[in-house]
């Protein structure tokens, strides 16, 4: 059985938001389109308690700064899809009907979570791998924010989970914090046994 995963298609990731991705509304109409090819649709959320640890803010840090953080590289990012507000929010234009269970992720204020699965030490599972499983699901299609964090980082968790994976490109828009992330993030992506399509 297949799923869609549509990865934090969240308001502060929209243009004006506080951590905008360059186009990331144009990821909507892709993933309002692809999920009308599937029985089985769920989405991740950025689900930050206000005093995460990965918000520069909260270290007295410059954004894009990289701290360790419970042992691991941490870039520091704005404060962003703190729990409850607004910013947070599926994407209003975002077809949420089918969507059967959102995830959340990024809860632990000590440990960021890009991946959809675990957080980045994968010390803790969000649930997501063990609910598809459960529902017979071997095969992951992924698209939405942001292709060289949240995509990559759920795709390659996916592969190693054993889920057959393949990613909706034209579905995803990066961060591009360094010129060339999202080019990289593809190629890890495909290296790792991930369809780009």
């Amino acid at each position: 059985m297949q799923a869609l995963i549509i990865i934090d298609v969240q308001n502060d990731f929209l243009p004006g938001g506080a951590l905008a991705v360059t186009g990331g509304d144009q990821v909507i109409a892709v993933a309002n389109e692809e999920q009308k090819r599937f029985s089985l649709v769920v989405a991740t959320q950025d689900w930050h308690p206000k005093d995460h640890k990965s918000f520069a803010v909260n270290n007295d840090r410059k954004v894009g700064e990289v701290i360790e953080l419970e042992g691991l590289a941490q870039v520091m990012w704005p404060a962003h899809c703190v729990q409850n507000t607004k910013g947070a929010e599926l994407a209003a234009a975002l077809d949420q009907k089918g969507i059967e269970k959102i995830f959340h992720k990024g809860t632990n204020p000590s440990i960021d979570s890009y991946s959809g699965f675990f957080d980045n030490g994968h010390r803790q599972a969000t649930g997501l791998g063990a609910w598809l499983q459960a529902r017979g699901v071997d095969r992951v299609t992924l698209l939405g924010l942001a292709t060289d964090y949240c995509v990559k980082f759920t795709a390659l968790d996916a592969v190693k989970l054993g889920f057959e994976t393949e990613v909706v490109v034209r579905g995803c828009r990066g961060v591009e914090l360094q010129q060339g992330d999202v080019e990289r993030a593809l190629s890890e992506m495909r290296a790792a046994g991930v369809r780009l399509i």
